[in-house]
């Protein structure tokens, strides 16, 4: 694993864990950032399927570029969801992580508390 994916990667754990009352407050624009840097990023996703009556693991490579039609008229969340992703068509899968970690540095600077200074020192040293 490179210290671009080791340092996402420890990013998308700390975005995914984010209290709701803590003193990082990602904003809708900057959730949809996320999301949208988030798949156009991921690498690998590992599923538990059947297999002859056994459970095993299947790790597969997810697609960078969005490969879904458009959610329809009254889904708007997936629409709005879909066009965060669809607007990084093109962007490399790095690229993306890079962005990413990024905007959650920023994010986490501009909270300036231990525990999000704890957190910047995490992903910085994510390796």
């Amino acid at each position: 694993m490179s210290s671009a994916e080791a340092q996402f990667k420890k990013a998308t754990d700390i975005v995914q864990n984010l209290p709701k009352d803590g003193p990082v407050k990602p904003s809708t624009e900057d959730q949809l950032f996320f999301y949208g840097h988030y798949k156009q990023g991921m690498l690998y996703q590992t599923h538990v399927l059947p297999h002859d009556s056994d459970l095993f693991l299947k790790t597969i490579a997810t697609i960078g570029d969005i490969n879904t039609s458009r959610p329809g008229m009254l889904d708007f969340v997936g629409k709005v969801k879909w066009d965060a992703w669809k607007q990084l068509e093109g962007t490399t899968k790095e690229d993306a992580m890079k962005a990413y970690v990024k905007k959650l540095l920023e994010l986490l600077k501009a909270a300036g508390d231990e525990n999000s200074k704890t957190q910047i020192a995490e992903i910085e040293n994510a390796a």
